[in-house]
């Protein structure tokens, strides 16, 4: 025998012990008392119904008493079967979909075939033709088959969504959405996962409200409309994601890609298990609670304000930073005021002319961050106030993630936040999770007064305070972007 053959009945064997091992632990599964209870009670009415059939044929003999006791006999069987075996029964039965909380909507199929229903049924009604009540029957017949079928599809079913650790605002990421069937035998199909957002049909009553109302009530329903609309962008799921086979006791996986519009904290309080299946006449919601967050922080995408301020930021830093440490700095031409002992002789040689070493100081590259979270609220509206600290919180976040790019020493204050001088990559994300559900401070609690105390520490200052607040020590060791 070849080393094929037997590389081919060892293949053989191995199948055949992995199915009779899938067999058997699926015989362990298997509720064998259960199956018994159910196999004697079909026996049981069977023999009821017998003597229940015997019972009338003994009547119409004049067999009165074989008649009177087969039928008390038959009515003892089912008593028995009622009240042993069908609590026996139910008590093995997961009953948990009946606390499901399902909503329904009709379809535009579904409006199309009750209609013909109704049609039918008028025309049974007045013709009393048999072939028009039995396609009515059969009809009336399928929406109960529908609403069995979509019940099972959606009981058994439990459903995770996965979030990234790290959400930043404006910028896809990728989520994984599961559902995994608990159900033995039976699969569910055309599963959609959706959010738990205003429906189309709640939409257009709003929208023939909108246009039934008077002006003045008109505008007092947008705004309560566009507060909807924010607490439906702070939902996290917002498109829906779509399964369309979940077999029996598997778990099904599918990456979807969300975009949070704005910084925040997103909540989802309910996600919705949905489908339309077996005929989409009616589009059944499951509602499962999920108490689930997302902390978003702001986006660090550089903008058009980051590039206006970075070279006079990156200006400033470097003259602050200049000075005679152990670390080389630059190589630059030499001045008459400049030590001979620093000049670079192998550079000279080189260029021709004399050339100076230049020291950078030991704390180089120093920076404490300040975002002033006091606004003043003189002659501005609280949305300009708002729109003033939001404009700030992205200008801070971006400049955050510059300075974790290059690998900075970095310190961050903003009202009572505060994070000690490390490097920034062991910050930053402590920064941006304050930044992420900062909101506008009042303005008598600016922090611009407890920076006068640190002159050896390079400062940059995000403020909507006027010019002349700031104090003088302030302009000589601090860069100062005035939010205004």
């Amino acid at each position: 025998m070849d080393n094929g053959a037997i590389a081919r009945g060892l293949r053989a064997f191995a199948k055949r012990v992995h199915l009779e091992s899938g067999l058997a632990s699926k015989a362990r599964n298997v509720d064998w008392s259960g199956w018994r209870s159910f196999a004697i009670s079909i026996v049981a009415l069977g023999g009821a119904l017998l003597l229940a059939l015997y019972s009338s044929v003994a009547a119409e003999d004049g067999k009165t008493w074989v008649a009177g006791l087969s039928g008390l006999s038959a009515l003892a069987v089912s008593g028995w079967v009622a009240f042993t075996v069908v609590p026996a029964l139910a008590r093995r039965t997961p009953l948990q979909w009946l606390a499901y909380r399902m909503d329904y909507r009709v379809t535009r199929e579904g409006l199309v075939y009750l209609a013909g229903i109704f049609v039918i049924a008028l025309a049974a009604l007045n013709t009393g033709n048999n072939l028009l009540f039995v396609t009515l029957a059969c009809l009336l017949g399928g929406i109960l088959i529908s609403g069995i079928i979509s019940q099972l599809v959606l009981s058994g079913v439990e459903l995770r969504l996965d979030l990234p650790e790290h959400i930043f605002a404006k910028q896809p990421v990728l989520a994984l959405a599961e559902l995994e069937n608990h159900k033995t035998m039976l699969p569910s199909f055309s599963l959609r996962l959706v959010g738990s957002g205003t429906s189309r049909s709640q939409r257009k009553a709003e929208s023939a409200l909108r246009g039934a109302r008077g002006d003045t009530q008109r505008s007092a329903h947008t705004g309560t409309t566009a507060k909807r609309t924010r607490q439906r962008a702070s939902e996290i799921l917002t498109t829906p994601v779509y399964f369309p086979h979940l077999p029996p006791q598997q778990k099904v996986q599918q990456a979807v890609e969300l975009i949070f519009p704005h910084r925040g904290i997103y909540r989802q309080d309910r996600i919705g298990l949905q489908t339309r299946f077996p005929f989409g006449f009616l589009e059944k919601t499951r509602q499962v609670d999920s108490r689930m967050e997302a902390l978003v922080y702001p986006s660090v995408a550089p903008s058009e304000e980051f590039y206006e301020i970075l070279p006079l930021v990156t200006g400033e830093l470097e003259s602050f930073t200049r000075g005679r440490g152990h670390d080389l700095y630059s190589i630059r031409d030499y001045q008459t005021s400049d030590s001979a002992r620093h000049v670079d002789w192998k550079a000279s040689a080189r260029t021709g002319s004399l050339q100076v070493r230049e020291f950078a100081r030991e704390d180089e590259r120093r920076v404490l961050l300040v975002l002033d979270a006091a606004i003043p609220a003189e002659g501005k509206p609280r949305e300009s106030r708002e729109a003033i600290f939001e404009r700030g919180v992205a200008l801070c976040a971006s400049l955050a993630w510059r300075f974790y790019e290059i690998n900075s020493v970095l310190a961050f204050r903003s009202g009572s936040f505060e994070t000690p001088m490390a490097p920034a990559g062991e910050i930053i994300y402590d920064i941006l999770r304050y930044l992420a559900s900062a909101a506008p401070g009042d303005a008598d609690r600016s922090v611009l007064a407890e920076l006068v105390d640190l002159p050896q520490t390079f400062k940059i200052i995000l403020t909507a305070q006027p010019r002349g607040s700031m104090p003088t020590s302030l302009w000589s060791t601090s860069y100062i972007a005035f939010l205004e």
